[in-house]
């Protein structure tokens, strides 16, 4: 059974940071491009970063770039997100995606609150 599964989400204040975690299971992680994507209310859910499965040439969104790191530890099946200096535009919920076979198979997780607010 495949599972994604986001942890580190919360509550933080402007300027302040939160890693997010996604453990992956029931598929061969390391073969997987991995992703985290946000949607807040009203707005679409939009491609925030992505790793390949080397962890090699990851790709960050405009409106994150040079506040965000993603990484993957693929021992570990694991895939984070380092966010810095959170602004509260920022709030959505962050969901994990894994992408295989060239997009035959795509996995979502449930997703975890990220609120960033004084």
């Amino acid at each position: 059974q495949v599972q994604l599964v986001e942890s580190g989400g919360g509550l933080v204040q402007p300027g302040g940071s939160l890693r997010l975690s996604c453990a992956a299971s029931g598929f061969t992680f390391s073969n997987y491009v991995m992703s985290w994507h946000r949607q807040a209310p009203g707005k679409e859910r939009e491609l925030v970063s992505r790793i390949l499965p080397t962890g090699s040439n990851s790709y960050y969104a405009d409106s994150m770039k040079g506040r965000v790191t993603i990484s993957r530890d693929n021992a570990k099946n694991t895939v984070y997100l380092q966010m810095n200096s959170l602004k509260p535009e920022d709030t959505a919920v962050y969901y994990c995606n894994a992408k295989g076979d060239w997009g035959r198979y795509d996995y979502w997780g449930q997703g975890t609150q990220v609120t960033v607010s004084s």
